[in-house]
């Protein structure tokens, strides 16, 4: 094929789908990438879904260059997920404005855009780190902008693409030298890896090479790794001892944003601000939920909030899309007044909601989040003109509180936040009733319950409880790990050492793929010898990555 010289608003187009797609086939194995030390669909997914944000603002937007770069900066902003989501969207944001000064971009004008993304990518960090995807923008622009100095009017598209691959490649390797949390897990940096895979978008599209296959399986240690000894970095810290990632946009006059992020550098880190003309895309890993959100009513108004755990991310991906594309049957439908929607992981898991009077359900999970759109349409098939809804999750809670608006029907959500606890608000559903006296009653029930899980540490790292290696088992509660142990049945037992009392009655187990009879005996039995009060219920949930959920009544 021949050598592109320069883009136009086609190329454009067919860059940034073609780097949807990259992203999306590379998405697993970005993801495997991640630090954190249980699973999780952290970076890979979220700069995937930031980028089917932006290309689905192209297919509105108008086919010349300006309009092409505004969808792209529109886009990202609105689209950004996660802290390498948010990054990611400057980055793109920093090129459409240098592509945007004309009808095409050369040579020169992408040298400019290059730097222009990695200069907003740093803006938009408060305190950025070294060894992120910060340092491969920047080292891959510096050496597009050398190469273009020394080679002058020799230099072509093609080759300052090159140079720049280069040196990103090479700074992605270096990556674990400079922060010692990727060292220790003998990985590169996962949001490095990612913007790699614009420029090799990029190469295709101009030289006609070909993008790179994902790597097959686990990711093997890229760098030697390090024992106990190795010196962790302040920012590895950070990471290990803050429990949530709070987003939302902030409706805000520009000059009071560097006051909010002076308040907000006193709780969190991690934290992103991007945006600009009175719109803000904000980010921050924080202990503190309350004032993360209050710090955005003192100048402005926060909307769309989403808080996750980040300690109870889990990679549901393949049971949604199995779930997704062999639904089992729906109960029969008969009207009601008030009517259930629940939010759904594991087959088991579904049953057991339709056998409490759920009348639809909606598959999903903690990294497979549906979306408004599917709520809605479980709201307006259900057989009554109110809802409750059971978004069983904290990440799906603000996704659920956006139905009422689009629909004719009066919808409730009632704030679950796990599966234990939409088990137990539906011991409170009186179909015949409001959806806001559902809501009372059924919120006041799923309150009373204390929820725990257990699941397997992915990789080594650190808890309030002990140091965690990989293969390990976890005990969660709403506070965070309370168990570090070898074995399922240890981390569960140890889990409710924690958490029940002598003022509990019910233990409800539900058992998920690797939970067995024998290691739900060796529970009960435990449960017989010190806590007889305690009756346990056990239910066949089949929910994957989660061995065991609590409910604690």
């Amino acid at each position: 094929m021949a050598l592109l010289e320069q883009l136009g608003a086609d190329d454009l187009r067919r860059a940034v789908q073609g780097y949807r797609d990259a992203l999306a086939t590379h998405r697993d194995a970005i993801n495997r990438l991640n630090v954190y030390p249980v699973p999780d669909g952290d970076t890979g997914t979220n700069m995937a879904l930031t980028l089917e944000s932006v290309v689905a603002e192209l297919e509105g937007a108008g086919a010349d260059m300006a309009a092409t770069c505004k969808a792209i900066s529109h886009g990202s902003l609105m689209g950004a997920r996660g802290n390498s989501g948010v990054i990611l969207s400057q980055v793109l944001r920093g090129l459409a404005d240098v592509f945007a000064e004309g009808d095409e971009c050369d040579t020169a004008s992408f040298v400019r855009a290059l730097d222009a993304a990695s200069t907003a990518a740093y803006g938009a960090v408060m305190r950025p780190v070294e060894g992120t995807i910060l340092t491969v923008v920047r080292e891959s622009a510096e050496a597009a902008t050398a190469h273009a100095s020394t080679e002058g009017d020799a230099a072509t598209l093609v080759s300052v693409l090159d140079v720049a691959r280069t040196a990103g490649g090479e700074s992605l390797e270096r990556t674990p030298e400079l922060l010692p949390v990727l060292a220790d897990a003998g990985v590169v940096d996962a949001g490095g890896a990612g913007f790699l895979l614009l420029l090799d978008v990029l190469l295709n599209l101009t030289d006609g090479r070909a993008i790179p296959e994902p790597p097959e399986g686990s990711v093997e240690p890229l760098v030697a790794t390090h024992g106990d000894d190795h010196a962790r970095s302040a920012e590895h810290d950070a990471l290990a001892g803050l429990k949530y990632e709070v987003m939302y946009f902030l409706e805000a006059p520009d000059e009071t944003i560097p006051a909010f992020k002076d308040v907000w550098a006193g709780i969190g880190d991690s934290i992103v601000v991007v945006g600009g003309d009175g719109i803000w895309n904000c980010h921050i890993h924080t202990d503190d939920i309350g004032a993360s959100i209050e710090a955005a009513l003192d100048c402005g108004r926060p909307r769309n909030i989403r808080v996750t755990d980040l300690l109870e991310q889990v990679g549901e991906e393949k049971w949604v899309r199995e779930a997704e594309a062999h639904p089992g049957p729906e109960p029969d439908l008969q009207p009601v007044p008030c009517a259930v929607v629940a939010v759904s992981t594991g087959d088991g898991i579904r049953r057991i909601f339709h056998s409490l009077g759920v009348q639809g359900t909606v598959t999903g999970g903690q990294s497979m989040n549906p979306s408004t759109a599917q709520l809605l349409e479980a709201v307006e098939a259900a057989p009554a003109d109110h809802v409750v809804i059971l978004p069983n999750n904290k990440n799906i809670i603000p996704v659920a509180q956006q139905v009422d608006a689009q629909t004719a029907k009066t919808v409730r959500v009632v704030p679950t936040r796990g599966i234990a606890e939409g088990f137990a608000s539906l011991l409170a559903y009186d179909p015949q009733a409001t959806g806001d006296e559902n809501l009372e009653e059924m919120t006041a029930a799923a309150e009373a319950v204390i929820a725990g899980e257990v699941t397997q540490a992915v990789r080594d790292s650190t808890s309030d409880v002990g140091p965690i290696n990989e293969g390990d088992f976890l005990g969660i509660a709403r506070e965070g790990i309370r168990s570090v142990e070898p074995t399922v049945a240890e981390a569960a037992i140890e889990l409710l050492a924690h958490l029940i009392t002598d003022d509990h009655e019910i233990l409800t187990i539900i058992e998920g793929e690797g939970a067995t009879d024998g290691i739900t005996r060796q529970i009960t039995e435990w449960l017989t010898e010190h806590h007889p009060e305690v009756e346990p219920e056990v239910h066949h949930g089949g929910q994957p990555l989660y061995p065991y959920f609590f409910g604690i009544e």
